[in-house]
Order: C-alpha cells, then sequence, then structure tokens
C-alpha cells in the first residue's frame, strides 16, 4: 500500500458556519458542495478537505467503529479501482486493522471500505469515478452518482 493522504473530512455540527469560516472567513474555494451534507475544499496537491454534516458522516462510517474512535474525523485514501480498495483494505486488516465497513458500493456512486487503525482512528478507502488529480495536483471532483 502507497503511503498517502488524499482526504481529510472532518464531521462538522453545523454546516453552514464551517462552511462560513473556511469559505467567506479564509476565502477558500469549495471545488463541489452538496447542499446541507458536504463542501469539498482543495487545500494542497492532490489534498481535499471536506466539510461534512456529522450525522451524515457517523451513518457513513457506521455503527461499527470503536469506542475510541472519533466519527469528527476521517481519513481517505483513493484509489483507482474496486479491486485496490479490496486490496487496501485486507492490507490494512492483515496489518491489524479493526473492520468499521466491509467493502461496498458507496451511496456517492462509488466503492469504498472503513477501518480503525490501533489507535482507533477511522480511515476510508475508496474508489470515486468522479475523483481525478492533474499534474499540478488539482483535484476534479465530479458527480459519481448514478
Amino acid at each position: 500500500m502507497r503511503p498517502r493522504v488524499d482526504l481529510v473530512t472532518l464531521g462538522v455540527e453545523d454546516l453552514t458556519a464551517a462552511r462560513s469560516f473556511y469559505v467567506d472567513g479564509l476565502g477558500w474555494k469549495p471545488i463541489q458542495e452538496v447542499p446541507g451534507e458536504i463542501v469539498f475544499i482543495q487545500v494542497g496537491h492532490g489534498i481535499m478537505l471536506a466539510l461534512f454534516a456529522a450525522e451524515e458522516l457517523a451513518a457513513d462510517v457506521g455503527e461499527k467503529s470503536p469506542a475510541k474512535a472519533t466519527h469528527a474525523v476521517t481519513l481517505a485514501h483513493n484509489v483507482d479501482t474496486q479491486a485496490q480498495v479490496i486490496e487496501v483494505f485486507n492490507t490494512a486488516v492483515e496489518a491489524g486493522a479493526t473492520v468499521i465497513k466491509e467493502p461496498q458500493k458507496a451511496d456517492f456512486g462509488g466503492f469504498h471500505a472503513y477501518f480503525a487503525d490501533p489507535a482507533g482512528f477511522c480511515w476510508e478507502v475508496a474508489h470515486n469515478p468522479g475523483w481525478s488529480v492533474d499534474e499540478d495536483g488539482n483535484v476534479t471532483l465530479n458527480p459519481a452518482r448514478s
């Protein structure tokens, strides 16, 4: 598994206030939004910050999360295929990760799974057919929903 973080997701109680802070206050530019649910902001070379309504994030992660884990932050590792989601997920489990959500179709139209590291931090490994990064590190995020 190639080490990298593509997406940091913050579970926020007030999405409107969080969006206002990052977008209006700090001047960061969203590249995609689903009103009332999630805002994606590019924060580096191929790196995104997602502001996700906390209840929606908790529902997405699922109920198998370890007690120490928080739904307020998840880290994401994006891959090119569904098969790679399964491969990375299995590698993490073999290394000692706790299974939170088995590899499966995602509500956003892609394919994903969740696991927790030994300290309880949640990782999502995902294939999102709408996600691409150009040579300059700019992320394009098109809706993947079918």
